[in-house]
């Protein structure tokens, strides 16, 4: 008998004893269940996705009240289990009828493909013929139990990147960015984790279109219910229009079969013995080729303010991971200016749920401070074309003001981080003055000093960010930049890039050090960062701006920050 991931106990739930079941997705009604245990770090991330579709598409709010009844007091395991059953025959994952997210047609003239081939990190074909896979090699997952290969294989639709021609990528393009919203509270269940993700059918509906109740036979929705959507010509791209407007979290770009045998094995990736095992698959070019405006609830985009007319590009994995500086186009929408387009669930956070709190809070409901702080968690692939260079997850402070409030906020953030990476800038060519001889004609990747600044300044930035909100919630006025915090900023970025500078000035072979022109490259950021060199315009436009003066000794220490 073959899985069913809405009734079968497949994914792994950690307890509040810190103990690891595996449990039906209906566990996440118990209140002791506080996080998925997913063996790795792709799957977890997609698991909370799969989980954030299931309630989506199963179990909607009818409007924001209707969500916080739900958040106050969430259903039973006996409420999920009837939600979740009209919506059972989709999710089989074996069987003589539709298979989950697997082509309806058996694939029977295709050659069969090692399992490994649905890992996102597992050497292609051609790094296999040439002996290119150095770092991920070949022959690491040979069998895989049918609960990984299930998420394998979610993992693989959600996040499907390039792959040559004919293998279509994903329809938020390959190696998409992921932002969740997650309470703050560290004993939170994660029915809370899940729900802050869940959003009104009304935010999902396209503009002027009536919203259609999910049907398991709308191939509009689940595209594994009816035959491939073949992709061989033009005039067969899968558009938005065409959805359902709930089908990016189900999305299938890629024709799969998954070979299931009555054979136990070790998983090769949980390590648990099974009864059943998945070594082959079966894999066809030509699946739905997604095309136009789409826009993923859980995914933050960028439009081109100059071209309004072309679609927005989802926000992707970068070399250098994610920091601070990336937090302002995560979580404030911005469609005119910098054209950032944080994800509907953080954007619907920001500008509908926490509104809904304080209302209810002012009328009288003992809501203490829920939802006045959550977090922000970011991750996604790292992808070169069809190659991953790296796997990133972060969490970040999440606040949120009053919607007028919103735009100011924006504002002192973008003076912040563009102080930021002007001393980062500064700081970097200096080092390279102390360095070389020829500074211009050096070459080589120097963003590893970003990084350490940022790293170094990262939790001085959400210190700064939390006063930012107590600021502008203290007032219904305009308020100005706080001066206190302003400067404590400022000269956090300063001693720290310092700091780094010494740190890193002389730091190469005693015999390639040369003193002088790390004396005159500490000299020029020194001028810069105290506002009297000629390039300092940033650091002097910073001070007028936060209302504190450069040449005053700091009120309180500057570590206060750090």
């Amino acid at each position: 008998m073959g899985v069913n991931l809405l009734n079968d106990p497949w994914l792994p739930f950690r307890t509040r004893e810190g103990t690891i079941e595996y449990r039906p997705p209906t566990a996440v009604a118990d209140s002791e269940i506080v996080d998925l245990a997913l063996p790795r770090a792709d799957f977890q991330g997609a698991a909370y996705q799969f989980l954030i579709g299931l309630l989506q598409t199963a179990l909607p709010p009818q409007d924001h009240g209707d969500w916080l009844d739900r958040f106050l007091e969430p259903p039973s395991v006996a409420d999920l289990e009837a939600a979740f059953a009209p919506f059972s025959d989709a999710f089989e994952l074996d069987g003589d009828g539709p298979r989950f997210m697997q082509d309806l047609d058996p694939l029977d003239d295709v050659k069969e493909a090692t399992v490994s081939g649905l890992l996102i990190d597992a050497p292609g074909a051609n790094g296999i013929k040439n002996n290119t896979d150095f770092f991920v090699k070949r022959g690491r997952v040979d069998a895989m139990c049918e609960d990984c290969a299930a998420m394998a294989l979610f993992t693989m639709q959600i996040n499907a990147p390039a792959g040559g021609a004919g293998i279509r990528v994903g329809l938020r393009g390959g190696g998409p960015l992921t932002t969740l919203v997650l309470p703050d509270s560290a004993d939170a269940d994660l029915w809370s984790r899940l729900w802050l993700n869940v959003v009104t059918p009304k935010e999902l509906a396209r503009d002027g279109r009536a919203w259609q109740s999910p049907r398991i036979d709308d191939d509009s929705l689940f595209l594994w219910m009816a035959p491939t959507r073949v992709s061989d010509k033009k005039g067969t791209e899968v558009l938005p229009d065409d959805m359902h407007p709930l089908h990016p979290y189900w999305s299938m770009p890629r024709r799969f079969r998954l070979l299931i045998e009555d054979d136990p094995c070790r998983c090769d990736i949980c390590g648990r013995d099974a009864a059943r095992t998945v070594r082959r698959i079966r894999a066809k070019k030509q699946g739905a080729n997604y095309d136009g405006p789409w826009l993923h609830p859980l995914t933050p985009y960028r439009r081109d303010p100059k071209k309004p007319s072309e679609p927005p590009l989802s926000t992707k994995g970068q070399p250098g991971g994610l920091g601070y500086q990336h937090w302002s186009n995560l979580v404030l929408h911005d469609a005119d200016g910098s054209g950032a387009l944080p994800a509907l669930v953080v954007k619907d956070y920001v500008s509908q749920k926490v509104r809904l709190v304080d209302e209810e809070r002012r009328a009288g409901e003992d809501m203490a401070a829920l939802l006045r702080h959550a977090r922000l968690w970011a991750f996604g692939y790292d992808m070169d074309n069809m190659k991953p260079r790296g796997w990133y997850s972060v969490e970040m402070p999440l606040v949120a003001v009053p919607p007028t409030q919103q735009e100011r906020l924006r504002g002192w953030v973008q003076q912040f981080t563009d102080l930021a990476r002007q001393v980062a800038w500064m700081v970097r060519t200096q080092v390279k003055n102390a360095w070389f001889e020829r500074p211009s004609d050096a070459k080589g990747d120097m963003s590893h000093l970003d990084l350490a600044f940022y790293d170094a300044t990262r939790h001085a930035f959400f210190r700064a960010l939390l006063a930012l909100q107590d600021a502008l919630e203290a007032t219904e006025a305009s308020p100005q930049l706080p001066s206190d915090v302003a400067e404590r900023w400022y000269r956090t970025l300063k001693r720290e890039g310092l700091a780094l500078f010494e740190e890193q000035a002389l730091s190469g072979a005693p015999e390639a050090a040369d003193l002088r022109r790390a004396t005159a490259a500490r000299r020029q950021l020194q001028g810069f960062l105290a506002g009297r060199s000629k390039g300092s315009k940033v650091i002097r436009h910073f001070a007028e701006t936060g209302g504190f003066d450069l040449t005053a000794r700091p009120a309180t220490t500057e570590e206060g920050m750090s």
